[in-house]
């Protein structure tokens, strides 16, 4: 394994020589054998004892074992410390161990794989982990590559070889390769073993797309790109066997160069934690001041008298050095106000939240057998508070599955479903499909409706045979032929085939493809066409060319792509067509289909032989290569002939209109980002709800210049100030024109309105200065489309409003493409799609469709949030309560650092005696049932407002600890100073007052954590009652005669708690504590459920009375089933609240869907929850989102 971690001289360009192993090792070049562990069994323990104290807890803990190792401070043993932190430790341990040896093993089994290698002219077995740099090796069909190899030569013509790239980036369709000319001829072992040929490269990367080299041979040198590429973790197919030469070995290769960790992402509870322990840990000094000081004071006044049978230690010389001694020794007593298994618990909690996100059956595709799955565990309860949605719309509001469904060409517009008499149906009126009975290679699956493109074909119109002829030359689709007749596509994205198979059911049927030529079987007649060059795709080129000579000698470029690029690359001949289908293309927009434009041009013999040496010459460019590839491209892509254009139809996912009117109304705003036209993304708006015919205005923003942008956002706001002033929102002017209060103003304007904006204005948006102008009048919007968007500014616009907005930001995407926007997010999800699983493998969260997200969210995240805020208020609480009762009994022991417990009760009050209990909460607990959760989204709310878990919940959490503490340690204390056993005795002895203190307090946080639990299930009544008896265990265990006679010089008290606990005074005193401590509890609550009841209080009270309501019924039924229908009617008028109407009218509806959320006032008539409104106006929140359409309802409840 030495191999594998060896470091080796960083690389300016990577040489490698075929067949020489000696001349390729003095360059130091990285095995192929790879190592994802971490550790083995000699480095385990100090290599992850070490990670582990980087933590700054443990470190403290550990800091605090050291203090209690000095006997001249420490009044506890060092077992009360060592124990949890080593059980911490432990658990943390075996964890780390177990994932590492997951790693180990899928190491040796990938390192062990076989290999055959090209070994002195002889191909041996070799395992991956010995193969070279510069080795040859021979694959064979069906094989994993095992590492980025150059391909040499293949069992097919031409070189050519094909692979499927899975493991790589998600897609399963096969891709084709190609040897270069030269080498595609060396075939045998005996000619592959004289090669040697030497390669001069770029040094390892991650980019999968792109590879540049160049291949010396013979006094000549070739061009290598990534076309010639075979990277580690494919798999060959469909050819029985290729030879390639390795470039790139282990971790060098391409497929681990992109394996490294993503950022790591925290919650705004983890850093708001982070933050209260340190005030914890400054408060805990405070306390070892006040006491050092009380010390120094006693001693000084008090402590010397009594120096004859208190003599201080040897070391003591002082007051003062006493006082500093016994800060230390505070600080040790002390220091569970920050317990070790916080930290523990909580990932424990979150690991228990992420497996009911796996188990989710409600969130498994059946079709795709594609459950959800939680990527980390890290941000479960940041589901719960996303404000700012980001969501991609192709593939993820829609379901990537292309359909053919218009088409424009050359000025007439085809794919209108027509009647009987060549007129536009209506909506219903669809007649039979067109019939391709005359095509045997026609696709069965193909529909089209549109008879009349079928007979432009029949009757040899030029212009749609040529339109159907580019249609089947360009593009990159791979043609398999099972059997005669049954073609099989395999396309890199839906849109080329669905383009590729409209061609074939019109008789322009691609069959075949080599290298150099394409195969296309044009209405029954077979035709081969030269393929001189492919210029292709990119997302900065926005289109995809081909150069092909016909069989007459005619040299011909064929071009698709989006049409704002297109469109000004044409001959000016074209213009009156161009307006035609400039009108058709926004026609199709407007339906929401995805559109292309298509044109060509005819290439002199003459210009095509200057152009392709100079291209020739820019591919053997060493440096600016790409840039010089691309200058030549646009120079031949210009006064192209306009053919027409194509429309393809992309449909919503299922759910999704839905999704996003119940996410709207939990007040989350969706800003879609895409590439689509802004037309086709309006559309795609509007189907999907998110823009309706209610809101006030829809701002369109086109502008080219920074000026032009800058006014367009300036005149959208004043309209909806203007609009805002006229509804009587009662602004002033100078409200409106304070820029300091501008935002807020803004976002509590009354209307709806929507933003959209295209690529080249968003681009002048987000200029440092204007960035603000534009984030001030989006989130003004209920909804926000940003069409024509790059990735790149994808991740600016979440970046954008992370920074100013300090809100939650969630990104939601399914292609390569969104992964800078899922990973610049809070919290990114993928959708499992058909492109590819970059997005999922780059997300926090993923799933097979957007209508999850609804469930992900106000269910998962709503809940995994409340859950750890109630375990993070316990908590604080129970230790405060545990340890605040040391610094009162300080007081009275003349501050000597004297424990209140005993030391073993110390130990195992968090590990064992509350520990279960709180856990189940954080873990099973639920305020409402998952029905509720969805039918009432603004449940959702308190989660965006930070309300259930802040700096002032925490103390409030920190006072009721100290209260109780306070209590504890004064009742008893009182009760014992004059108290008498039954036999006339003296109750107050140390041992006794501890036993009563500590079973007082183990009961009242058991009560307390029964008050907080609002779902029981068996599990919690198991942890609170087995917690509260396996305390009683342990209690009288400790003080046996057993024990004692083991151990006498630790349990050294026998059979104190069983003398203790059979005094009716003691158990007095105990109901007296528990009632006292919990009682304002409860009044406080009642008061606060009676007089300011919070939405869920009121969403459990609507269950109860619903429940009352169907036993009534019931009743009722049982006792008139005889009667007449009368009383009927009343009845039925109490179910007019029911989940059914409300859920169809909030389908339905869209607007009036939040009628829904609010309809429960009917039982609520209490105007006292406005408390969400008075916090969401502090913030600067949207009041507007809070606000009905039904005015009578939404004054009784604010929510």
């Amino acid at each position: 394994m030495e191999l594998c971690a060896q470091k080796r001289p960083p690389e300016d360009e990577r040489r490698v020589k075929a067949n020489a192993r000696d001349y390729n090792e003095k360059f130091q070049y990285a095995s192929n054998c790879i190592k994802t562990s971490k550790y083995n069994i000699v480095t385990f323990l100090p290599v992850n004892l070490f990670e582990q104290f980087q933590e700054v807890a443990n470190t403290y803990f550990l800091f605090l074992l050291i203090l209690q190792l000095i006997p001249q401070i420490s009044s506890l043993s060092w077992f009360t410390t060592i124990v949890p932190l080593v059980l911490v430790l432990t658990i943390t341990a075996v964890k780390d161990a177990t994932d590492d040896y997951f790693r180990h093993k899928s190491d040796n089994q990938v390192n062990n794989r076989q290999s055959q290698v090209l070994i002195n002219g002889t191909l041996q077995q070799e395992q991956w982990m010995n193969v070279r740099v510069g080795d040859i090796i021979k694959l064979e069909n069906n094989q994993f590559v095992a590492a980025d190899l150059l391909l040499l030569s293949s069992s097919e013509p031409h070189g050519l070889c094909y692979i499927e790239t899975a493991e790589l980036d998600g897609e399963t369709n096969m891709k084709v390769r190609q040897a270069i000319p030269v080498t595609s001829e060396l075939a045998d072992t005996s000619r592959l073993a004289q090669f040697d040929g030497e390669v001069i490269c770029e040094t390892p990367n991650n980019k999968l797309d792109k590879f540049s080299g160049t291949l010396y041979w013979k006094e000549n040198k070739y061009l290598l790109s990534n076309q010639n590429m075979l990277l580690r973790g494919c798999v060959l197919r469909n050819t029985e066997w290729c030879f390639g030469l390795v470039i790139f070995a282990g971790p060098d290769t391409k497929l681990m160069q992109n394996s490294g960790r993503t950022k790591f992402k925290r919650t705004s509870i983890d850093r708001l934690m982070n933050t209260l322990v340190l005030w914890i840990f400054g408060f805990l000094v405070c306390m070892g001041v006040i006491l050092a000081f009380g010390n120094a004071i006693w001693e000084y006044k008090v402590g010397a008298r009594f120096q004859m049978y208190l003599p201080w230690d040897t070391a003591v010389d002082s007051a003062a050095f006493s006082g500093f001694l016994s800060f230390w020794s505070y600080i040790i007593i002390l220091n569970t106000v920050v317990p070790i298994s916080l930290y523990v618990s909580v990932e424990v909690i979150r690991l228990g939240h992420s497996y009911f996100i796996n188990w989710d059956k409600k969130m498994y595709c059946a079709k795709r057998r594609t459950p959800a799955e939680a990527r980390t565990t890290t941000l479960n309860e940041e589901l719960g508070q996303v404000e700012y949605i980001f969501s991609d719309k192709t593939g993820t509001l829609t379901q990537n599955i292309m359909v053919f469904s218009k088409c424009s060409v050359h000025g007439r517009s085809y794919g209108d479903v027509q009647d009987m008499l060549g007129h536009k149906a209506e909506l219903g009126e669809r007649p039979e499909p067109v019939d391709f009975s005359f095509n045997p290679l026609a696709d069965p699956r193909f529909r089209f409706w549109d008879a009349g493109l079928l007979a432009a074909v029949q009757l040899g119109n030029p212009h749609v045979h040529e339109f159907f002829r580019l249609l089947s030359l360009c593009h990159t689709v791979m043609s398999e032929e099972k059997n005669e007749g049954e073609l099989y596509y395999k396309a890199q994205s839906p849109d080329e085939g669905a383009l590729v198979t409209a061609a074939r059911n019109f008789g322009f049927v691609f069959r075949a493809r080599t290298p150099k030529t394409i195969t296309v079987h044009e209405l029954g007649h077979a035709i081969t066409y030269q393929l001189l060059a492919i210029l292709d795709f990119n997302n900065v080129r926005k289109r995809m060319s081909v150069i092909v000579r016909n069989p007459e000698g005619k040299i011909r470029l064929y071009c698709k792509g989006a049409d704002t690029i297109l469109l000004e690359r044409l001959h000016p001949a074209n213009l009156e067509l161009a307006s035609i289908t400039t009108d058709h293309l926004n026609e199709y927009a407007g339906e929401g289909l995805r559109t292309l434009v298509l044109a060509y041009k005819d290439l002199e013999e003459g210009y095509y032989g200057d152009w392709a040496e100079r291209l020739r010459r820019a591919s053997l460019a060493p440096d600016a290569r790409e840039d010089r590839l691309a200058r030549l491209y646009d120079e031949v892509e210009h006064d192209m002939m306009l053919l027409g254009a194509t429309a393809i139809e992309d449909k919503l996912q299922q759910g999704v209109p839905e999704t996003i009117a119940i996410l709207t109304l939990a007040n989350i705003k969706i800003w879609v980002l895409t590439g689509d036209k802004p037309e086709t993304a309006v559309n795609i708006g509007y189907s999907c709800k998110m823009l309706t015919d209610d809101m006030t205005e829809v701002f369109v923003v086109t502008g080219h210049t920074v000026l032009e942008v800058r006014e367009e956002l300036r005149k959208a706001r004043e309209k909806m100030m203007d609009g805002s002033r006229s509804m009587g929102n009662g602004f002033s002017c100078q409200e409106k024109l304070c820029s300091s209060k501008l935002p807020s103003v803004l976002e509590a304007i009354a209307g709806e309105y929507a933003l959209v904006i295209n690529g080249h204005s968003l681009a002048h948006a987000l200029e440092a200065d204007m960035e603000l102008e534009f984030l001030e009048t989006a989130c003004a919007c209920k909804a926000v489309i940003c069409c024509r968007v790059t990735p790149l500014q994808k991740a600016q616009v979440v970046e954008l409003v992370k920074k100013y907005k300090k809100a939650v930001t969630l990104a939601i995407g399914d292609g390569a493409n969104d992964v800078s926007m899922i990973k610049t997010a809070h919290i990114g999800v993928g959708i499992s799609g058909l492109e590819g699983i970059q997005a999922v493998l780059a997300a926090d969260y993923s799933f097979s469709q957007f209508k999850f997200l609804q469930r992900l969210l106000l269910v998962h995240g709503r809940w995994s949030y409340l859950r750890m805020c109630k375990f993070l208020c316990y908590f604080f609480y129970k230790n405060f309560a545990f340890t605040m009762v040391h610094f009162w009994f300080g007081f009275f022991c003349g501050f000597s650092a004297q424990t209140v417990y005993d030391q073993y009760f110390i130990t195992l009050y968090n590990i064992v005696y509350t520990s279960l209990p709180v856990l189940a909460m954080g873990v099973f607990d639920q305020d409402v049932p998952e029905q509720r959760s969805m039918e009432y989204p603004k449940l959702y709310e308190p989660g965006q407002l930070n309300l259930l878990f802040n700096k002032r919940e925490f103390f409030i959490c920190i006072a009721q600890g100290i209260y109780t503490s306070v209590l504890m340690f004064f009742i008893p204390y009182g009760v014992f100073a004059d108290a008498t056993r039954g036999d006339g005795a003296q109750l107050a002895d140390y041992q006794s007052f501890a036993v009563t203190v500590a079973t007082s307090l183990v009961i009242v946080v058991s009560v307390q954590i029964g008050l907080d639990t609002g779902f029981w299930t068996a599990i919690n009544h198991f942890f609170i009652w087995g917690s509260l008896a396996v305390y009683f265990a342990i209690l009288f265990a400790m003080h046996s005669n057993g024990l004692f006679q083991m151990f006498p010089n630790q349990f050294r008290f026998v059979g104190n708690a069983q003398n203790t606990l059979a005094q009716p005074i003691v158990w007095l005193t105990i109901a007296l504590t528990t009632v006292v401590c919990i009682m304002p509890v409860v009044a406080f609550r009642f008061l606060k459920l009676d007089l300011k009841p919070e939405l869920s209080d009121t969403v459990r009270y609507t269950q109860l009375v619903r429940k009352k309501q169907k036993t009534q019924h019931r009743c009722m039924r049982r006792v008139g089933r005889g009667g007449g229908g009368g009383p009927r009617g009343p009845r039925r008028s109490g179910y007019a609240f029911s989940h059914q109407e409300g859920f169809g009218e909030l389908i339905m509806s869209g607007k009036n869907m939040r009628l829904s959320s609010l309809a429960l006032s009917s039982f609520a008539t209490r105007s006292s929850t406005s408390w969400i409104e008075t916090l969401r106006k502090k913030k600067g929140g949207d009041s507007s989102n809070a606000s009905s359409p039904s005015g009578g309802a939404d004054k009784t409840l604010k929510v």
